[in-house]
């Protein structure tokens, strides 16, 4: 079966890389399908064209450039039959490495993306909803999403380095926050946290398993809560996240729930690295969200 395939493209994604929007093109258009290419001059006139393109019936959405676009992408297709396939040439790219597709070799995604098309149409795969907002990775709120703040608040160093600067002053801050958090329904308790990360898959960042245990497919997300804990003992502790055995550390308790409230006064919470909003909210998982075009 071939039909017309929409490449929702981001440009400058991975310094450029989203730019080779050709090549998964190519690999599609020699399965047979027909393919148009769909730019917005912003993200929320990339999310109304997106949206527009599925409206229109088009065979399938494929994302071309990092988690932004995939987020960008999943609220055009999220609870809808158009399938969605990645072609990840960002910077972390944590939601194609969840689900195990080719990561910044366009060509290879876009003949993953066909082969799916012709085998099975797309798989179904959870995802995490907030409010409007739906997220395919991990929720994140405390220490993390202040160093985001910061990082977008700094107009110097340039690039990624703001982002250190801004890492190393919220250290120097650093502080537990006072949380309120409810699990399944449940009343609200309270506790104090660096950090509570809420994954439906197990990383963000670019490979940092927050949420090590975390599967697209159970219906169900991890919560990490990192507890009061010192500099020391976070410096100690971080380089582990990238393996995931932090969470064995006693400042770490993890819990799977299908839906959990955050209540923290001043904290922005983030999702697929992106700014939701600020705290309170309500998370829930959303089985079978999107089809995915997985091998």
């Amino acid at each position: 079966m071939t039909c017309d395939i929409t490449l929702f493209v981001n440009p400058t994604a991975g310094r450029g890389r989203g730019a080779r929007a050709a090549q998964p093109a190519a690999a599609l258009r020699a399965a047979g399908h027909s393919v148009r290419t769909v730019l917005g001059t912003d993200a929320d006139d990339a999310v109304d064209r997106a949206r527009e393109a599925v409206r229109a019936g088009t065979g399938a959405l494929v994302a071309v450039g990092g988690d932004g676009m995939v987020s960008l992408a999943l609220r055009a297709v999220a609870g809808t039959d158009v399938p969605l396939g990645v072609v990840a040439v960002g910077t972390g790219n944590d939601f194609a490495r969840a689900h195990g597709l080719p990561v910044r070799d366009p060509a290879a995604a876009g003949r993953a993306a066909a082969a799916a098309l012709k085998e099975h149409g797309g798989r179904p795969v959870d995802l995490g909803r907030a409010g409007e907002r739906w997220f395919g990775t991990v929720l994140a709120s405390g220490f993390d999403s202040r160093v985001n703040d910061r990082g977008n608040r700094l107009r110097w160093p340039a690039g990624r380095f703001r982002y250190d600067v801004a890492l190393l002053a919220e250290l120097a801050a650093l502080r537990p926050v006072p949380y309120r958090i409810g699990l399944d329904g449940a009343p609200p308790e309270e506790v104090e946290a660096t950090l509570v990360a809420v994954g439906n898959g197990p990383s963000y960042g670019g490979g940092m398993r927050i949420c090590a245990g975390a599967r697209c497919d159970d219906g169900l997300f991890d919560i990490t809560v990192v507890g009061p804990c010192s500099r020391r003992t976070l410096l100690r502790v971080f380089p582990r996240v990238y393996r995931g055995t932090h969470l064995t550390h006693p400042a770490v308790t993890v819990h799977r729930v299908r839906s959990v409230t955050l209540e923290a006064a001043g904290i922005t919470a983030y999702a697929d690295g992106e700014p939701l909003g600020p705290l309170p909210l309500t998370a829930e998982t959303v089985p079978g969200a999107v089809r995915l075009l997985v091998p």
